[in-house]
């Protein structure tokens, strides 16, 4: 593949092949152009060559020897280079092949996260403008970095990847450049979660965009990401722009509103109690957990859906009917599908068991 390259460039004429061509024709050598020009003879050799480029100030010398526009000399000398810069780009894609083939490039193209494309190169291309860096050497410094000092919230596997990780981080950026929010208000966004709340006990119909919209008036942005193959995450926690904006990212991972609603709340936990540097992923398995950080954020979701005073009283008592939930729920404002799912993990009744209550999210 490298003698390809090598034939293409070869094959790539410079705009000195016309500058040579031009001073052919009227019979002048580069030794009187380099006079003409105030140059040494080899400098004008080495911008014949294509060795060194025609500037601005060149364009504007050879326009007043050769009587030819400067604007032709410059766009001729931009074309050239940008050639040469996309086949030096497409050599070293292909130098870069083991790294493409570690992300998930089908599902990636399917959620149309990045194009359709045939060739590695190509596919690097791709990748590169997704994640917007320069080359792959910054993915490691930023997004290997920031999936290697992420907190997990356990680990019963090791399914996960950092690669298909950072894809679905990646792409939480990418949709919170398209919501427009205020400046973040801790105090405001503490107050605001008795109204989203209220949207989890409801659970309207518009339960996800009505809840983004409060985090936005907070400055604080809420984004929906499927999960894609090697990145089964439940939700994500992070600030970005240079810490001053933070970010709820939740993926619906279990299709329950009581897993997404405790999730939600697990992560404004993580908002409100923990630092900026942290990066929290929710269920990414295959990592150990920060267990500290990670049971004050539970403590705290656990805590504001379900008055733990009346949960332990009502747990307790240990009768879990359709009548009996109904009531709690009511007298407690919280969603039954909710109360359920703590019933659930608690272990005070099968996985199976009340799965009615339970709102399935599609």
């Amino acid at each position: 593949m490298s003698n390809n390259y090598k034939i293409r460039r070869k094959l790539l004429s410079p705009p000195g092949d016309t500058l040579q061509e031009t001073i052919d024709n009227i019979g002048m050598s580069q030794h009187e152009l380099a006079e003409r020009l105030g140059k040494k003879e080899k400098n004008v050799n080495q911008i014949i060559k294509g060795k060194e480029p025609i500037t601005v100030n060149t364009a504007l010398s050879l326009q007043n020897v050769l009587n030819i526009p400067a604007d032709f000399w410059l766009e001729r000398e931009s074309k050239y280079r940008i050639e040469l810069a996309e086949i030096e780009a497409e050599e070293q894609a292909e130098k870069y092949s083991e790294w493409v083939k570690k992300f998930p490039i089908k599902e990636m193209q399917k959620m149309k996260w990045i194009p359709e494309t045939k060739t590695i190169s190509d596919r690097t291309e791709s990748l590169i403008r997704y994640f917007g860096i320069a080359k792959p050497g910054s993915w490691n410094r930023i997004y290997r970095a920031q999936t290697a000092n992420a907190t997990f919230r356990k680990s019963p596997s090791i399914s996960s990847n950092p690669y298909s990780i950072s894809a679905w981080l990646r792409q939480g950026e990418i949709q919170a450049r398209e919501l427009k929010l205020k400046k973040y208000s801790r105090s405001k966004f503490r107050k605001a979660l008795h109204r989203i709340k209220e949207i989890a006990n409801g659970h309207p119909r518009d339960f996800f965009k009505a809840t983004r919209d409060i985090c936005g008036e907070c400055g604080v942005a809420l984004v929906y990401t499927p999960n894609i193959p090697k990145a089964a995450i439940s939700g994500s926690f992070r600030w970005l722009y240079n810490r001053t904006t933070p970010l709820i990212q939740l993926s619906g991972r279990y299709k329950t509103n009581d897993h997404l609603w405790f999730t939600f709340f697990h992560e404004a936990g993580h908002l409100l109690l923990h630092g900026k540097k942290d990066v929290f992923l929710e269920e990414a398995e295959g990592i150990e957990s920060n267990r500290k950080k990670e049971e004050e954020a539970d403590r705290f979701a656990r805590n504001f859906l379900i008055n733990e005073k009346a949960y332990i009283e009502f747990a307790g008592k240990g009768v879990f009917t359709k009548e009996t939930i109904t009531e709690f729920s009511n007298a407690n404002n919280v969603n039954p599908g909710i109360v359920v799912g703590r019933l659930q993990h608690d272990g005070y009744v099968g996985h199976g068991e009340l799965k009615g209550f339970k709102i399935i999210i599609t």
